[in-house]
């Protein structure tokens, strides 16, 4: 596989957004007010350059609007998965929120009037599946959902509408004014909120502080200036799956600095997860010689 451009800068935001859940599960922080200084920092770096460069390029209303839509939405589906990660682990926290190819492909189809291959159906249940055994069935017997389990799921809905959304308005608008544009209007919705829900804005300690710059450096603006260029040049669903190597390399990282542990239920049910979203990215005839060969 040739290492063009947009895949270099894939698996550059995917190594840098891996690291997030570590840094949110230490705990030094409220989850939604990591989410705002995560914004609030990063368009405080970015928008200083984007001005004195002259590389702010004011769209037309309709994706300046669209712009905003996808700020809102990326800083909700943060602002959940921070929640969620605190609530239970970065573990399955990552997986459950990976289910978003599955969500893409959903409303590329009822939105989009996108024509979905039978194995897209396929791996789709084999997916859910997978997230039944990674969370346990009794879970799903009882109908116990706890919040972190909700909240994880809905992490990966609201992350596939704004790949879609993000998407149609990176055809027609450059990478530095849609981060600007989001970014800003991630940090006033997030600000706004943690104001109404009494969140603690100060008070932190230093290491509390250092480790918000990081996320809004390491974690939002290298990662996502570069997975925003890739989704510019790739498929949305292409991007997304590519995204999911991302849970594989959290999940390592927790079990070597968090000490989390990962029991073997939860491993088999990951495999089936991404084994089930691997299906959904399959156009022909499912066999087992062509699944595992390169596309």
């Amino acid at each position: 596989m040739k290492l063009t451009k947009p895949r270099l800068a894939l698996i550059c935001g995917i190594l840098c957004i891996s690291i997030f859940p570590i840094l949110v599960k230490l705990r030094l922080t409220p989850g939604l007010i990591s989410a705002f200084y995560r914004m609030f920092f990063a368009v405080i770096l970015l928008l200083p350059y984007t001005l004195l460069s002259k590389n702010f390029k004011l769209p037309s209303l309709k994706f300046t609007l669209l712009a905003i839509l996808c700020g809102v939405l990326f800083s909700s589906d943060v602002a959940v998965w921070n929640i969620a990660i605190q609530e239970s682990s970065a573990t399955q926290a990552s997986l459950l929120t990976n289910l978003s190819p599955v969500w893409v492909g959903v409303g590329s189809f009822f939105f989009l009037k996108a024509k979905l291959a039978t194995n897209f159906w396929i791996g789709t249940l084999v997916a859910l599946f997978g997230m039944i055994t990674l969370v346990g069935f009794e879970f799903f017997i009882d109908l116990n959902f706890d919040k972190a389990f909700l909240f994880a799921v809905l992490s990966g809905i609201l992350y596939s509408i704004y790949l879609l959304v993000s998407k149609n308005v990176l055809s027609e608008v450059d990478v530095l004014s849609f981060m600007t544009i989001s970014l800003l209007s991630s940090s006033l919705y997030l600000g706004i909120l943690c104001y109404s829900l009494n969140e603690p804005f100060t008070g932190f300690s230093n290491t509390g502080w250092f480790v918000l710059v990081l996320q809004a450096v390491i974690c939002q603006l290298c990662a996502w200036l570069s997975i925003s260029y890739a989704t510019q040049h790739m498929r949305a669903t292409r991007v997304s799956l590519s995204l999911l190597s991302q849970a594989v390399i959290t999940s390592i990282l927790a079990w070597l600095f968090l000490e989390e542990k990962i029991t073997l239920q939860m491993v088999l049910g990951g495999i089936i997860l991404l084994f089930g979203i691997r299906i959904t990215f399959y156009d022909k005839t499912i066999s087992l010689k062509r699944l595992f060969s390169k596309d």
